[in-house]
């Protein structure tokens, strides 16, 4: 089991960080992972066990302290896996299953669209190639371009919701 738990911080660089835009494939990616390590039930499940008291059982214990870990573990993987532009902007919960309802809720709003617009114009015009950096010269021109092609949709569709009349926004 320790070897399992020291992939947790390896375990969160693969996966793709939520940037706003990218929700189904990050959710895709949480999913894997967590069921990978065991730790998904967290989010898997609707039900959350009984408080411990006197009276519980040593399986009702056990129930109750795995889905603590499981929640605990799940939010921090996924609050690792937030890009940091939109960090401040991620919902505050305690409920792994709750953050992630929460994340898709905020990945579909108006206000999403915007933090992103002024989060990827801040990445484009800052980012800059390091020579000296792991990343190849193609990798960092292909990330530039799929950063603008991101943009432009994203003004495209402000462009065209501004355009309507206000009983279609």
């Amino acid at each position: 089991m320790f070897a399992v738990l020291s992939n947790i911080p390896a375990s969160a660089n693969s996966v793709v960080k939520f940037n706003g835009l990218n929700y189904d494939e990050w959710a895709e990616q949480i999913r894997f992972t967590l069921g990978i390590l065991a730790l998904d039930l967290a989010i898997l499940s609707d039900e959350e066990p009984s408080a411990i008291t006197d009276k519980s059982s040593k399986d009702e214990i056990s129930l109750y302290e795995t889905c603590e870990r499981s929640n605990r573990l799940s939010l921090n993987l996924m609050r690792l896996t937030m890009a940091e532009s939109i960090k401040p902007s991620m919902p505050k919960t305690e409920k792994a299953r709750e953050f992630m309802k929460k994340i898709k809720e905020y990945s579909q709003s108006e206000l999403a669209d915007k933090s992103i617009t002024g989060s990827l114009m801040s990445e484009l015009t800052t980012k800059k190639y390091d020579l000296h950096g792991s990343e190849s010269m193609h990798t960092h021109v292909t990330e530039m371009s799929n950063l603008a092609a991101k943009l432009k949709k994203l003004v495209l569709v402000q462009f065209v919701i501004n355009s309507l009349p206000a009983e279609f926004r």
